[in-house]
């Protein structure tokens, strides 16, 4: 039986698990790449670099695919395009199971990566929607659940059976999990009302929007942190810690609590108060980033400060509600925006990680590099605060 209200689901829970299931699929496709890259380079005779080449692809894929597909279907009934983009996303990952050669698969996870954003944002704004407003943050971290969990179970075990029966294998159980989203989104999401006043030019309107572009760019930087340290972290506890190369799943699923708690956190706080969770979050990654630093020195203490630095996600659901209130009647582009943003964030941390590293700082230095994100981002968004102040003062007259 269908809900009364349009947009509300007759089963809350279930409407929200079917959205929660493609970030599971999403965020096991993003990250189980990373436990697999020996053997991906191994069978397409490359090295493990030029395997790197293929995560690249995929996160061109988030940022190119996010605007477009949000401009493109604007005016799509919201759950069939969600249905749309888990087929889109089946597709590119069964395609890259059953890839030729290199050059296909690098490809092929373009075009995997191009639904990515676009699911988030528009998941993000079908389970805001269901519930009250003072509700919205913590029905958006109950949808990227599915992603906390991704990197506590889903890549860790698709690292496993990667390497166990073949890297084509964790590909294609991402594959067949997108189809399974599509049928429960079909079944339990309900159908959200057309606006027909959507345009592709509305929703690109969304990038002239200073209060949103402000929003993007605290995401951008000041999310880089957890991704610098992410990036390199098996490497700064086996070389500087001394960590047992038997002990890499463990520091996934450490950091996979740590982005659970978070995330849940996160929404709770931003539902309280969200212009003051922002910056109350953003100043916690600098403190816990820097903390990594001297925590990775020891083997405990590193796995400890890795579960801390995963609560670092608590400014995702935060910073997608923000999107919600200033994106104004461009909300779909505004909201997909914001996971194009994050994975400009992953290359922005990885880069500069590396060069910390390159320039003999020490691996741990990634925490250094974490700390001095978060503190640029703390600063846009209060250069952003400041800047809306101004333009909301009213003007003196003479």
């Amino acid at each position: 039986m269908q809900p009364s209200t349009p947009g509300r689901a007759a089963h809350p829970r279930l409407a929200e698990f079917s959205l929660a299931l493609g970030g599971f699929g999403i965020g096991t496709c993003e990250f189980v790449i990373m436990g697999l890259m020996n053997r991906v380079a191994e069978d397409l005779a490359v090295t493990v670099p030029q395997a790197g080449y293929a995560i690249s692809s995929y996160a061109l894929g988030v940022v190119v695919g996010a605007p477009l597909i949000a401009a493109l279907a604007a005016r799509a009934p919201k759950r069939g395009l969600l249905m749309g983009l888990m087929l889109l996303f089946a597709v590119g990952n069964v395609a890259s199971a059953l890839a030729p050669g290199f050059a296909s698969f690098v490809g092929l996870r373009f075009i995997a990566g191009l639904p990515h954003g676009a699911y988030f944002g528009v998941a993000a704004l079908v389970a805001a929607g269901a519930v009250p407003v003072d509700q919205r943050a913590q029905a958006v971290s109950r949808v990227m659940l599915g992603l906390t969990v991704a990197i506590l179970i889903g890549a860790p075990l698709g690292t496993w059976a990667g390497n166990q029966f073949g890297w084509q294998v964790a590909f294609g159980a991402v594959g067949v999990n997108a189809l399974i989203t599509a049928l429960c989104i079909r079944l339990w999401v309900p159908v959200q009302p057309v606006d027909d006043a959507a345009s592709p030019v509305r929703e690109l309107s969304a990038l002239f929007k200073r209060r949103v572009l402000m929003t993007l760019a605290v995401a951008c930087i000041g999310f880089g942190g957890m991704f610098a340290i992410f990036s390199y972290v098996m490497p700064t506890l086996t070389h500087q810690a001394g960590m047992s190369e038997a002990l890499g799943p463990l520091v996934l699923v450490v950091f996979g609590l740590g982005t659970l708690a978070g995330n849940v956190v996160g929404g709770r706080m931003a539902d309280n108060n969200l212009l003051r969770a922002i910056p109350m979050i953003l100043l916690w990654c600098a403190v816990i980033q820097g903390l990594f630093f001297v925590a990775a020195n020891n083997v405990w203490t590193g796995l400890m400060s890795v579960a801390l630095v995963g609560t670092s996600i608590a400014l995702a659901p935060a910073l997608q509600t923000r999107l919600m209130d200033v994106a104004e009647d461009a909300q779909t582009m505004a909201a997909s925006l914001n996971h194009a943003a994050f994975n400009a964030a992953n290359a922005l941390g990885a880069w500069l990680a590396g060069v910390a590293i390159s320039a003999e700082l020490g691996w741990s230095s990634t925490g250094l590099v974490g700390t001095a994100l978060a503190l640029i981002g703390l600063v846009l968004f209060a250069l952003g605060q400041l800047l809306e102040r101004r333009s909301d003062a009213p003007t003196s007259t003479a």
